[in-house]
Order: structure tokens, then sequence, then C-alpha cells
């Protein structure tokens, strides 16, 4: 995982640390050392060790980010996808969708702060997270945002990922539910390639359906695949452009919400 891909700014114990400091708008900006693609002179076995405490630590976090979310009765959604999915389009289409209801977002990206801008436009709160050379956001990134966020209660937390569908989906940052974004552009067999992601979503939004004429997208492919990797997973078909769809998406959020609330009640 992380001890491989090289993104290890973000480890806590191992000469690694959460430095970071703050931009405009509360904005949080970590690690900025060099990538890597191993770890010279470390066995596999120590690697494993590293990446095991890496994940511990993370899920310590994780517990942690739960507990706020749950006495909240806020309902957080963990976006992931591979770059160029959509998922900053789709979140302000949503945004400006749900209207009144309370909502705030986490921004992940390596560098800039460009989509939390466009979030910002509509008028929500935004965080924007950059990870430097990590790869994805952790649970300890995400909760010293939710410090800066004062999520009201009965809420809805968008958290848009770093793009990258390998090191997120073994990063648990108390989410109530991953969501993966899939774009028709990106070719059927991606849920294939990269199953684990796919395992770790309660749901596949498989968006910009509007362009599947023009790219010769086989949807019932797309879904096939992915119940091969994961057959519980729900699978929604939307086009965040031209808003097909989207009404099933905003009944999704609203239902899990609704849910969470009653329960913290």
């Amino acid at each position: 995982m992380c001890t491989v891909c090289g993104c290890g700014g973000h480890v806590h114990g191992h000469g690694h640390s959460h430095d970071h400091h703050h931009g405009p708008d509360g904005d949080l900006h970590f690690g900025q050392g060099r990538a890597g693609t191993h770890v010279a002179g470390v066995s596999q076995a120590r690697l494993i060790e590293i990446e095991t405490d890496i994940l511990a630590k993370n899920d310590a976090y994780a517990s942690g980010n739960r507990r706020v979310l749950r006495a909240l009765g806020a309902y957080a959604v963990n976006l992931v996808s591979s770059p160029g999915s959509g998922k900053t389009s789709l979140l302000c289409r949503t945004i400006a969708a749900l209207g009144q209801t309370p909502l705030a977002v986490i921004e992940g990206d390596q560098q800039t702060t460009n989509d939390a801008d466009r979030i910002r436009e509509t008028g929500a709160r935004a965080i924007q997270i950059n990870t430097g050379k990590g790869c994805h956001l952790d649970a300890h990134m995400v909760g010293h945002a939710m410090d800066h966020l004062d999520l009201p209660h009965g809420a809805l937390l968008f958290i848009e990922n770093v793009g990258n569908l390998v090191c997120p989906a073994g990063f648990d940052l108390g989410e109530d539910a991953k969501v993966a974004i899939l774009s028709v552009t990106e070719g059927e067999d991606k849920p294939l390639k990269y199953p684990d992601m796919f395992t770790a979503a309660k749901l596949a939004v498989l968006n910009k359906v509007d362009l599947a004429p023009h790219c010769d997208a086989d949807l019932d492919a797309y879904e096939a695949n992915l119940r091969r990797v994961n057959p519980e997973i729900e699978v929604l078909r939307l086009s965040a452009r031209t808003g097909a769809g989207m009404e099933n998406w905003l009944a999704w959020l609203h239902a899990r919400l609704g849910e969470k609330s009653r329960g913290a009640a």
C-alpha cells in the first residue's frame, strides 16, 4: 500500500509526521516529501509491519471521527474515483439540488484549491486538504478538517478523496459509506482492474451516461462487472452534466441521512 507507493508523509512514529500549515479559508496543506517506489534496505516483513501500524493508527482516528458523526446524526460520504470521473461536477450539482439541507465538504487533492473554490462558489462550506505527495486522505487529516467545519446536527458531510482507485480503498476515514464514481468513458473493465475499491464501496455512481452513445459504452457490462467484484453494491446511472438520474442519487442521500439522524435521536 502506501509503504510501496511512497506517500509515507502521513505516517506517525516512523520518522514522518502530520506537519501542515493553514492556507486561506482554513485549508490544510500536508506533506511535501519526495515520493518513492520502494524503501531501500527495508525487508518485506518490515514493510508489512509498518503498513499494519499505519492502518492501526489510521483506524483509531477513524473511530474518533465516527463517534463525532454519530453524536451529530451527520452522514459522511467518502467520494472515491479515478481523476476525471466528474466527482466535483457531481458534487456541485448535488449541493445545488439539496437546497436547505445542511452540509459541508472536505476536498482532497495533492495540490491547488481549485475544487474547494468551485464548491465555495455554490455557497457551501468547504475545507481543502492538500496532501502534498500523498495519494489519499487519511482519518487524521479528515478529523482535523472536521474540527474546523463545525458541522451542524443532521448534516451531510461529503469527503472528496484524492483521485486514485488504489490507496483510498484501504483507508477508513470514519465515513458512513464509500461511494465510487465511475465515468462511462473509463472502460467497462475498471471494476475488474481495481476490485478493492469497488468491493469497499456501498454505492457505485455510473456518471456521464449522456456520453455512452458516443463512446460505445455498454452500461449493462459496467453493472455486471461491478457486481462480479461486489454482489451487494448498489448502482445508480446518472449524468451530472444533464441532470438525468440525479433524483435517484438525491433520494439515496436523503434516505441514508434520515436513517442516521433517527439513530442519533
